[in-house]
């Protein structure tokens, strides 16, 4: 498994190819991005990044979408994956908003974990990209290449991962990691092409920490 040095130097590298990093998921505001987020489970970003202006003309508040329905939202997603989950979801979390929130996205784990359709990963994401706070995300993409380059155990779950790769990253990069791992896995080492070792030079990086 790779060192914590070792990993950061793996980070560096796909930040040479990727000098940018940042979503690919368009938005305007934190309602915006945290209902874009919770339509992109199990779906890509270009599908929902589709459908996203039509639905946003439409509630674009929470209180707007709070007083649709799920049936009235559907129309909108639905030809995106689970779209009558996701439905139910965005109305929930809207209400939720409403209710507890003053309308306003908060800007904490719990409270953003309390949401509908907010699990961990979600939150992570918001808080990174909305908030600027310090978090590490784990999608599909970032579990492939993590284990993919010995990062992790094989085995790690998601949960796992994330303490992992938090405990052998320093803070400042936590954020930028997990988005530099999601493009790199989606643009440069998809699940069909696993060369990322040679896209990053990890031989190099691997020979370069070690003692001699």
């Amino acid at each position: 498994m790779l060192t914590p040095e070792e990993t950061l130097l793996a980070i560096k590298q796909m930040n040479l190819l990727i000098s940018d990093p940042k979503s690919d998921l368009d938005y305007q505001d934190p309602f915006q991005m945290l209902v874009a987020v919770i339509l992109s489970a199990q779906t890509t970003d270009r599908a929902v990044n589709i459908i996203m202006p039509q639905l946003m003309s439409e509630y674009p508040t929470p209180e707007l979408m709070s007083a649709a329905s799920p049936i009235q939202i559907e129309p909108y997603i639905r030809s995106i994956g689970l779209y009558k989950n996701k439905a139910k979801y965005l109305w929930q979390m809207s209400n939720q908003l409403v209710a507890d929130f003053n309308g306003q996205v908060p800007s904490s784990r719990k409270e953003l974990e309390s949401l509908a359709g907010v699990g961990r990963k979600t939150a992570n994401v918001i808080l990174s990209t909305v908030f600027n706070e310090p978090a590490f995300a784990v999608d599909t993409h970032v579990e492939r290449i993590s284990k993919r380059l010995r990062m992790v155990p094989q085995d790690a779950t998601p949960l796992e991962i994330e303490r992992i790769m938090t405990e052998k990253l320093p803070k400042e990069w936590w954020s930028k990691a997990h988005q530099l791992m999601v493009l790199f896995g989606r643009y440069h080492s998809t699940a069909s092409t696993p060369e990322c070792a040679e896209l990053i030079n990890m031989e190099h990086i691997v020979s370069s920490t070690s003692i001699d």
